[in-house]
């Protein structure tokens, strides 16, 4: 019972909670991770990755093709032939570079030989993967690698089919990086110590994104005869050393990596509490099962593409937030102390200007367990930095996007009843980060006393800052008001209409205005706006798709155009004007519409609230045949840490929260015949769209639980209480 403790411990806890609530018992043992294909978003720009990770765990061991620019944010691209090795942190569809720590690369014949040269080829049909393992045949070097995982520790097994010098390279100087010379300089510090024969021991600090400090301790199953030290450049400080193993052809080699932030104790600590044997079966198991047991919480009916793209979506979600805190709930904070975490764990990798819109909604539904701790961390890294975090990434802030959607994620939690995490501190923090200002994102002093940022005054995204911003000011608004602090609610509900301070009445956008109240000329809505490179006032974007950012009040934007009419008009010409960009992150066009990119994602669901879901129910269906398909390149854009999954998701429920605050969920279309939510307590929530098919894909009507349901949305509450939302289409 000692092997893989903390995996049998994390196991039952989830198994308590979801116990009463779990499938009936013809499909307790049915296999979902058959239907996730790690590969999906693998190409194109979806910076996916399709290697072994744990359900929100530290480790996510997988293959690399490529480490310099941004084609290779996640460090594999479908298309390449050849693999450099196996890092053991990846971040899921992000646009931007980090983790990547620790390259390592089964090799054989020659060891003093260049850097570069020890990758391999290999063929498509020699690599395959499923939840929680990975496996590859290395063609130069004859190995067959394969890679699984717990929550802090990767296990690789290496079988070496012919053996002259069976070696390892560890490459301590790897990352990906924005260009080769960011690539041979960005480690800052690296010290390594060989313990005895079978254990490295070590500390890497570098810079990419954030400034990160990891430990590790990494065991071999056989003892390394020799070590050689590679050559560094002047730039460099991580060490490249080839572990030499006396081997037969045939011979399997096994190697467990496991990470701390805080310290090589605490790697320690984590590898003997997690994976203490050498039984690379027994922890594949473990983390396929523990895959399948949340996959199993949604049952869908359709055909195996559609259930493959919509496991894979739920095994995308749940990739991140990353459990980064020790086993004994140790890590290491953005002051750089180690602390422990309030609440037991401490998560990190919120890519929140993406994941508020669906992701953590999704996560209330579906995995409600984990949501005080993600609020939990979320309000202990606010309240070390001063301010709650824009885009947090291994316990630090890299200031990345705009907004401080940390605000949403607690106040939705706040509003669905969530209370694991003291609310008073909560929302302090809250008050502190949308008050006090850092300027790097928020001059609250320019924000409050001309009602918008001006774009004279404001470096860049002068507009999407606004309407950002203004979200978070009613997410405030809300939780203030249900506290009872009518004061600070009243305040942030002001500050929420600013909105309507930057709408032109005469193009009908929102445009961006310097602090003199005059607009910005010339002015192209059309003009796309990027703060890394060509500036601007919109962010990843342009007016066509800011102006629709009014997301908690969708009827004072329709009284700003006048009325429904307009406004549908308005919002018609969005799917018909024709953008011309070469913008990377402005992807899954229809229209100025860009569906690979989160600020359109709410914007299909607006004509249902504006009288014509018809509308609403037509887009979905053809964002769902032309923007998510079962390829290596089936996504549009960035998955982005789970929200374009969880868009998919809810899309395919037949409803999405357009207000994730508000707890409502508005409706649009379903796209699967039958659905299944197992929730918390034994509830069931079933969704079945009669009549489906590709000519019938028209809400005709709607009943819950028998009885005819006429609102445009459908609250969190009333699907908790489980039932049977049944959609007659035609």
């Amino acid at each position: 019972m000692k092997r893989n403790l903390s995996l049998i411990i994390a196991a039952l806890a989830g198994l308590f909670f979801y116990t009463s609530c779990s499938p009936t018992d013809d499909t307790e043992t049915k296999d979902y991770t058959q239907y996730v294909n790690t590969f999906i978003g693998a190409a194109d720009n979806g910076h996916t990755f399709p290697g072994a990770c744990y359900p929100f765990g530290m480790i996510q061991t997988s293959p690399v093709t490529g480490a310099v620019g941004w084609r290779y944010c996640s460090e594999y691209t479908y298309q390449d032939s050849l693999i450099w090795g196996f890092t053991q942190t990846h971040l899921n569809g992000t646009g931007c570079m980090d983790l990547g720590d620790i390259l390592v690369m089964p090799v054989t014949g020659n060891r003093v030989r260049a850097w570069d040269t020890y990758r391999s080829h290999f063929l498509k049909d020699k690599e395959s993967a499923t939840p929680g393992y990975y496996t590859v045949e290395l063609s130069d070097s004859q190995v067959k690698a394969e890679l699984t995982a717990s929550v802090h520790t990767a296990l690789h097994r290496y079988t070496y089919n012919k053996a002259d010098s069976a070696s390892v390279l560890i490459d301590l100087q790897h990352g990906p990086a924005w260009n080769e010379d960011q690539y041979h300089s960005q480690v800052k510090k690296c010290e390594v110590n060989w313990e005895d024969a079978q254990t490295l021991t070590g500390h890497v600090n570098n810079a990419v994104w954030v400034n990160q400090d990891y430990f590790f301790v990494m065991k071999f199953s056989r003892p390394v005869v020799d070590t050689l030290y590679l050559p560094m450049r002047e730039t460099e400080k991580g060490k490249r050393i080839i572990a030499t193993f006396d081997m037969k052809p045939g011979d399997e080699l096994l190697m467990k990596v496991a990470l701390s932030t805080t310290s090589v104790d605490g790697a320690k600590k984590n590898l003997e509490a997690e994976i203490p044997a050498w039984d690379f079966e027994g922890v594949r198991t473990a983390a396929h099962n523990e895959w399948n047991n949340y996959l199993s919480r949604i049952e869908v009916d359709g055909t195996d593409d559609e259930k493959t793209n919509f496991y894979t979506c739920f095994y995308h979600a749940l990739i991140q937030p990353n459990q980064i805190s020790d086993i004994d709930g140790m890590y290491r904070n953005a002051a750089d102390s180690v602390v422990k975490a309030g609440a037991g764990a401490f998560y990190s990798t919120f890519s929140l200007w993406d994941t508020y819109r669906a992701a953590h909604p999704f996560y209330t539904l579906i995995v409600p367990e984990r949501v005080d701790g993600f609020v939990n961390s979320l309000i202990e890294q606010g309240e070390v930095q001063g301010f709650l975090p824009i885009w947090a990434l291994w316990g630090k802030e890299n200031y990345c996007m705009i907004g401080n959607h940390g605000v949403s994620v607690i106040a939705e939690a706040y509003r669905k009843g969530f209370r694991g995490f003291d609310a008073e501190r909560a929302f302090n923090i809250i008050k502190k980060t949308q008050m006090e200002s850092h300027p790097l994102k928020s001059n609250w002093e320019n924000y409050t006393k001309y009602g918008y940022f001006p774009t004279d005054l404001t470096k860049a995204e002068s507009v999407s800052s606004t309407l950002e911003s203004v979200y978070d000011d009613y997410a405030a608004a809300d939780m203030a008001r249900r506290m009872g602090k009518e004061e600070e609610a009243a305040y942030f509900a002001k500050r929420a209409d600013y909105y309507k301070n930057l709408f032109d009445s005469e193009t009908k956008f929102m445009r961006p205005r310097k602090a003199d109240g005059t607009w910005k000329s010339p002015f192209n809505p059309s003009d796309i706006g990027h703060a890394e490179s060509s500036g601007g006032d919109y962010t990843e974007g342009n007016a066509w798709q800011y102006t629709w950012h009014v997301q908690h009040d969708v009827p004072g934007l329709i009284a700003l155009f006048g009325g429904e009419a307009p406004f549908l008009n308005k919002l018609d010409s969005v799917f018909t004007v024709k953008l011309e960009t070469t913008q990377a992150d402005v992807t899954g066009l229809i229209g100025q519409y860009a569906h690979g990119n989160e600020p359109s994602h709410h914007v299909t669901y607006l004509y249902a609230l504006a009288g014509r879901p018809e509308r609403t129910q037509e887009l979905i269906r053809e964002i769902f045949d032309t923007q998510y398909r079962n390829q290596p390149d089936g996504l549009c854009g960035n998955d982005d840490c789970g929200q374009m999954s969880a868009w998919y998701m809810f899309s395919a429920m037949g409803f999405y929260p357009v207000d994730p605050v508000s707890g409502e969920y508005v409706f649009g279309a379903p796209q699967l015949p039958k659905m299944v939510l197992y929730l918390a307590d034994g509830k069931n929530f079933t969704v079945i769209a009669e009549n489906l098919s590709k000519e019938h894909k028209y809400v005709e009507s709607v009943t819950l639980n028998g009885e005819p349901y006429t609102k445009k949305t459908i609250s969190h509450e009333d699907i908790l209480k489980g039932g049977t939302l049944v959609y007659k289409m035609k």
